[in-house]
C-alpha cells in the first residue's frame, strides 16, 4: 500500500461519495445497539480480535536478532518497540492498546499465535503454566474479516482472518463467558485492500483518459463504478463481521462485547501522502461505508459500539489536547530500518522499529519522541499513540458502566 500512482485531481473531482446514515430511522446505520450490560464485569480475561492495531506480537520471530526466528527479538509489534530493560526479549516494552487496557484491569494478555513464513506456535505463553490462559489476543497484522489472504500474506505474514480467530478461541475454550471482556476491532485491512484495487483501476482510467481512449465524462463514470465496487465490498465485510458477532460471539456466550468502528484512515501520514491525497476522500468513504453497515447490523444487539471514527477525528484535529506535538511525520526512520534489516525491509514498517536509546537496532527518526509523536509508521501508532487509544477506550468502558 505504499506505491500508488498519483491520481489526477480533475479525474476525481466529480466522484460521488457514500452517504452515511442520519437521523431518519429508515436510513441504514441510524439505529443503535441495545441490551448490553450496564453493570461492571468481573473480568478474568481480555479477548481481542482484529488486525495489526491489536497485534501484541504475532510476528516477533521475523525480528529475530540472530536471523533464525528465535529469541531474542528486537521488534514484533506494530509500534515503537522498546527493550530498555536490557537484552531484547520476546516481549518488548513497547505496548499496544490491548496490553495497556488489560494491565489497567490487572490482567495479562499474550498472543494467541506467534510465527512467520509458514511456521507458527499456538499460545507460546503456555510454556509457563500460569500463563496458559492469557493467550487471548488474536489480532494479527494484515488480517481481514474473512479473507485469509490478508495484507502481507504472500510475504510470510500469518494474516489469520477474524472468522478464524474467533473459531480458534471457541476450539480452545468451547464458548465465551460473562467474565470475558471481548473487543472486536477489525476491517482496516479490508479498506486497504479495496483502496488498492480502486487505486489500480483509477491509474488505468487516468492513463486511458490522458491517451484520449475515453472522455473525461467516461473517466468519471468509470471511477464512480470503481468506488461503488469498493463500497459494496466494504458493506459485505461489515455484514460478515456482524454475522460473526451475532452467531459466534453473542451466540456462544459473549456478554461484555465492545465493537469498534473504523477510524478515518485518511487521518494518517499514509492518507496525507502525495500518492494518496488526490483520492483521500475515497479512503474516508470506504471506512464510513464499513461503519454504516456495521452499525446497521448491530442495531438492537446487546453490544456496545465505540465510535473510533469520531473519537480519533477529534484527536487528529486537536493533537495538543492529547499531548501530541507531531501527527504528520512517522517516528520510525525508513532508511535506518532498511539498514538494520540488511535491506530486507524497505517501507519503514514499525514491526521492525525499535526505540531503545543507544541500541544498534534503534530505528527511530532523529529527534522523534515515542510519547509525543503519534505515528510510528505511515498508519500505526507509537507507544504514546497506543496509550491515547487505550485511555480513550477505557473511558468508554467506564461510561458503559463495565469498569
Amino acid at each position: 500500500m505504499r506505491a500508488f500512482r498519483t491520481l489526477s485531481p480533475w479525474v476525481l473531482s466529480t466522484l460521488l461519495l457514500a452517504a452515511c446514515g442520519g437521523s431518519d430511522p429508515s436510513v441504514p446505520g441510524s439505529g443503535s445497539p441495545s441490551g448490553a450490560p450496564t453493570t461492571a464485569g468481573a473480568f478474568t480475561a481480555v479477548v481481542s480480535f482484529g488486525d495489526s492495531l491489536s497485534d501484541v506480537g504475532s510476528y516477533a520471530p521475523a525480528t529475530s536478532l540472530a536471523g533464525n526466528g528465535t529469541a531474542p527479538f528486537f521488534g514484533g509489534k506494530f509500534t515503537t518497540n522498546d527493550t530498555t530493560t536490557g537484552a531484547p526479549t520476546a516481549t518488548p516494552l513497547g505496548k499496544v492498546w490491548v496490553e495497556n487496557l488489560a494491565a489497567s484491569l490487572g490482567l495479562i494478555v499474550t498472543p494467541a499465535e506467534v510465527g512467520f513464513a509458514g511456521t507458527s506456535v499456538l499460545c507460546p505463553a503456555a510454556a509457563v503454566p500460569a500463563l496458559a490462559g492469557t493467550c487471548t489476543a488474536y489480532g494479527q497484522g494484515g488480517a481481514r474479516v474473512t479473507d485469509p489472504n490478508g495484507i502481507g500474506h504472500s510475504g510470510g505474514a500469518l494474516t489469520v482472518p477474524v472468522v478464524t480467530q474467533i473459531a480458534n478461541h471457541l476450539t480452545r475454550f468451547g464458548s465465551f463467558t460473562s467474565n470475558d471482556l471481548i473487543l472486536v476491532y477489525a476491517g482496516n485491512n479490508d479498506v486497504f485492500t479495496q483502496f488498492g484495487t480502486f487505486a489500480a483501476a483509477a491509474a488505468q482510467i487516468q492513463a486511458n483518459a490522458a491517451a484520449g481512449v475515453i472522455t473525461p465524462d467516461q473517466a468519471n463514470l468509470q471511477l464512480f463504478a470503481a468506488q461503488t465496487a469498493g463500497n459494496e465490498a466494504m458493506k459485505a465485510a461489515a455484514q460478515e463481521l456482524v454475522a460473526l458477532i451475532k452467531t459466534q460471539i453473542l451466540g456462544k456466550g459473549g456478554k461484555y462485547v465492545a465493537v469498534m468502528t473504523l477510524s478515518d484512515i485518511a487521518d494518517t501520514p499514509f492518507g496525507n501522502s502525495a500518492q494518496v491525497a488526490p483520492a483521500r476522500s475515497v479512503l474516508t468513504a470506504f471506512s464510513q461505508t464499513f461503519n454504516l453497515w456495521l452499525r446497521d447490523g448491530l442495531t438492537g444487539q446487546p453490544v456496545q459500539i465505540i465510535d473510533t471514527f469520531a473519537l480519533f477525528k477529534d484527536g487528529y484535529q486537536n493533537p495538543g489536547k492529547f499531548g501530541i506535538v507531531n501527527n504528520t511525520t512517522p517516528a520510525c526512520d525508513i532508511a535506518k530500518i532498511q539498514a538494520i534489516t540488511g535491506g530486507a525491509v524497505t517501507d519503514g514498517t514499525s514491526l521492525f522499529c525499535n526505540a531503545t536509546p543507544g541500541a544498534p537496532y534503534n530505528g527511530l527518526t532523529t529527534g522523534a519522541d515515542v510519547n509525543t509523536w503519534q505515528f510510528a509508521d505511515s498508519v500505526h501508532p507509537t507507544t504514546g499513540g497506543h496509550k491515547i487509544i487505550s485511555d480513550t477506550f477505557a473511558a468508554q468502558l467506564h461510561a458503559f458502566g463495565w469498569i
